[in-house]
């Protein structure tokens, strides 16, 4: 469901019929003829324009440069290039992309009815939002199946390098392809207002015989896009952390357990409570947007109700918001990169802080092994005894080692 959901139903409306309600207001219009669709202006007070700008502001900021930041963590850092890392990279450029190059401009769309940037910019903002969805939930799949691999079967080959650079490039791919109609068919309908002026609308407009008889064909759309980036994606989500949890949690080892096992077994719980968070968030930010859709289809009355535009807007940025809350989430519940938000946030001028912080970048930077590991690794005795991950509450991380995704094989334990 995009955002132009209030546009479109009043556009394909208004062409069907002479007469129209508007959203949000108890007023109605007219128009001349059946071709020419008049509706009242949109005019939210000043203070609930002044709140909705305000919290659309801090999505657009802290989603962009929280996710820029993420992408900078991880690509400028050897220690942080790990599978699990890859793909929390793409899901970052997603998030910043949909709230770079989309949020604000449908935002105002939804806000004062009117496109002001051009049909070409529509095309493209149409294409953008549903095309990053995908990524989104894409990558989310990616990941669960990845430590479903690496948890449920240890012993079978991990993913090369090679191997998830080609899995995010089909993601986009796919994505791509699944936004393709919004590229191809978004448009920009002008219609006259009651002062004389025109309102530009961006809406998709399907080749089956012009938007009042391409009802179906956007019905059949949407439907698709909800069961591929909502609920398909979050059925196959639940299950796989499911059995995760139950793995992790529900079953005991056999033996007597040694501490780089146990520690293992901890950094994996972590890394898998992140990435249900993760999720989580995500099924509940975008389940009203496409409660909404289901209802408007059921009842299209709904769109006429008194303060739609309200309660459109508020769940509309509650599906955006999504893309701000991965990085705090990041920082909130793994200590690395929590230091890398703090290294990316200090003040390099001021020099009398640097001694404060050097136990994050030792943290950070280090790739010292244990001496066990050491020890392990010179007799040849055991293939993969260093841990590739780093404990969240250890307080000396720097005996652990990440290795670099140009590895032949990555062991991603952790992120």
């Amino acid at each position: 469901m995009d955002s132009t959901a209030i546009a479109l139903s009043l556009i394909k409306q208004g062409m069907n019929t002479t007469t129209m309600a508007t959203s949000g207001l108890n007023n109605t219009t007219t128009a001349q003829e059946n071709t020419t669709v008049i509706i009242n202006d949109y005019n939210l007070p000043w203070w609930q324009q002044l709140i909705f700008i305000t919290l659309f502001v801090v999505i657009i900021i802290v989603a962009a440069g929280g996710n820029i930041i993420v992408i900078w963590i991880v690509l400028a850092h050897k220690r942080m290039r790990t599978v699990t890392n890859y793909f929390l990279v793409n899901l970052a450029v997603a998030d910043a992309m949909i709230s770079i190059l989309n949020t604000l401009f449908n935002f105002l769309f939804v806000l004062y009815q009117n496109w002001w940037f051009g049909e070409d910019y529509c095309k493209f903002s149409m294409f953008i939002s549903p095309c990053t969805i995908s990524v989104s939930v894409f990558t989310f799949m990616a990941i669960a199946i990845d430590r479903y691999m690496a948890i449920i079967h240890p012993l079978k080959p991990r993913l090369t390098g090679r191997i998830v650079l080609t899995i995010i490039v089909a993601i986009w791919i796919a994505s791509f392809l699944l936004a393709l109609p919004n590229l191809l068919y978004a448009t920009v309908y002008d219609v006259p207002k009651q002062d004389g002026t025109v309102r530009s609308i961006c809406y998709l407009e399907w080749p089956d015989g012009g938007a009042s008889k391409s009802l179906a064909a956007d019905l059949a759309y949407n439907i698709l896009l909800m069961i591929v980036n909502y609920f398909l994606p979050m059925m196959t989500l639940a299950c796989t952390y499911t059995r995760i949890s139950w793995e992790l949690w529900g079953s005991q080892a056999i033996g007597e357990t040694v501490p780089m096992q146990a520690e293992r077994v901890k950094s994996k719980r972590k890394v898998v409570k992140m990435m249900i968070v993760v999720v989580l968030i995500f099924a509940v930010c975008w389940f009203p947007m496409h409660l909404y859709f289901i209802l408007t289809n059921v009842k299209p009355s709904i769109v006429f109700m008194e303060n739609i535009q309200q309660f459109y807007l508020i769940i509309y940025w509650l599906a955006m918001s999504n893309s701000m809350y991965n990085p705090i989430i990041y920082c909130w519940m793994n200590a690395r990169f929590r230091h890398g938000f703090i290294r990316f946030f200090r003040c390099s001028p001021c020099r009398q802080k640097k001694k404060r912080h050097v136990g994050h970048d030792r943290a950070f930077y280090s790739t010292r092994l244990s001496s066990a590991s050491e020890k392990y690794e010179r007799n040849g005795s055991l293939m993969h005894t260093q841990m590739d991950s780093l404990d969240d509450t250890t307080s000396t991380p720097s005996v652990y080692r990440m290795h670099p995704i140009k590895q032949r094989t990555i062991r991603d334990d952790s992120i």
